[in-house]
Order: C-alpha cells, then sequence, then structure tokens
C-alpha cells in the first residue's frame, strides 16, 4: 500500500486514464477514412466534444478568404476575408488555437449565426462557448480552420465550459484533418 491511496486505486486510474486516452486516439484516428468527406469529418468531430453536427464549422483558406465548407448552409453565406476581426480570420493569421467560454461577450461576426441550419428549429440559439482552431499543412502554413461551439438560447443552458483538455483535443483533430485537406482534392472551389 502507498501513502494515502491504496495501489489498486492508483492501478485503476492509471487503466481508465490509458483506456480514455486510447479512445480519443480511436476516435481522432476515424476521421483518417479513405472516403473522409466533411460532413463526416465534421460528425465524429461534433462525437468527440459531444456537440451537435450543426455546432461544428470547418473553413478552407482560398488566397485570402476562408470559405465555409460545413455546416453547407453557410457555403453561400459568405467569405471572411484574412484581414478582418473575425474569430475564425485571426486563429488562421495567428495559427493559434483560443478557447472562448464566454463568447457572447467576444466581437465576432454574428451575421453567420442568423443562417438556419439543418432541421433544428432552433432559430435562438446562438454561440456562448467556442473552441477555434488552425488547419496547417505538413509545411506550417495554413490551409483552414475549424471551430467546435456549444449554442443554447443563454449561457446556463450551453453546457459544460471547453476546458484547456478540450483544446488540445482539438489541436490533435485539427492536425488530423490537415493531413486529410493536403493528401486530397482540396473541397472548396475559389469563388
Amino acid at each position: 500500500m502507498t501513502r494515502g491511496w491504496p495501489i489498486s486505486y492508483l492501478a485503476g486510474y492509471v487503466l481508465y486514464r490509458h483506456a480514455k486516452h486510447v479512445q480519443e486516439i480511436d476516435q481522432i484516428a476515424g476521421l483518417d477514412s479513405p472516403d473522409s468527406t466533411p460532413e463526416s469529418i465534421c460528425a465524429c468531430v461534433a462525437k468527440i466534444f459531444h456537440v451537435r453536427e450543426t455546432e461544428v464549422a470547418l473553413l478552407e483558406l482560398s488566397g485570402s478568404l476562408l470559405n465555409f465548407v460545413y455546416p453547407a448552409e453557410l457555403q453561400t453565406a459568405g467569405a471572411i476575408p484574412l484581414s478582418s476581426s473575425a474569430v475564425a480570420a485571426r486563429t488562421a493569421r495567428s495559427k493559434q488555437a483560443e478557447l472562448f467560454n464566454g463568447f457572447t461577450k467576444v466581437k465576432h461576426f454574428s451575421i453567420f449565426e442568423l443562417v438556419k441550419l439543418g432541421d433544428t428549429g432552433l432559430d435562438e440559439q446562438v454561440i456562448q462557448k467556442l473552441m477555434s482552431a488552425p488547419i496547417l499543412a505538413a509545411n506550417g502554413e495554413v490551409v483552414g480552420v475549424i471551430q467546435v461551439s456549444r449554442k443554447a438560447p443563454r449561457p446556463d443552458a450551453a453546457g459544460p465550459d471547453f476546458t484547456p483538455d478540450d483544446l488540445k483535443k482539438l489541436k490533435s483533430v485539427s492536425r488530423f484533418i490537415g493531413n486529410l485537406m493536403t493528401t486530397k482534392v482540396r473541397w472548396c472551389s475559389p469563388i
């Protein structure tokens, strides 16, 4: 017996953490399918972070514009210039992942939140919490941005805060997506 905790407890904890880590690796590896599409990738990301599919956004960099690849409804809503103050643009410029658990207080382009996504019927849903990570090619060049959010009519209805571990996991996910985006034909066509 060790001081404070029995060995069986410590062994159980290590096994639990290992099993959880293996499960997360399996989930991330699920992104790398030969027939991966933006829809299947974002569905997998939604499962990893326990959010709805409409709470995941995938943007691809084309020239100096970020174009929505997913959700499909945002593909025609417009593009985000890299020079703008939008969070996605800042993520692409800085190549840094960010986490916002009070997103309604962050200056952002709310125009995209007005687009109805899917059959949710949740017109009063706004982004309350958001994680944003750059998608990089192997050479370090930005090829896109992945964002995961929690939407609700008010902050207390949005679910748990994102954690630093969630952000670390999103960075891992973005690396997988970067490999996919640079080995496959680009999903967006230039405007």
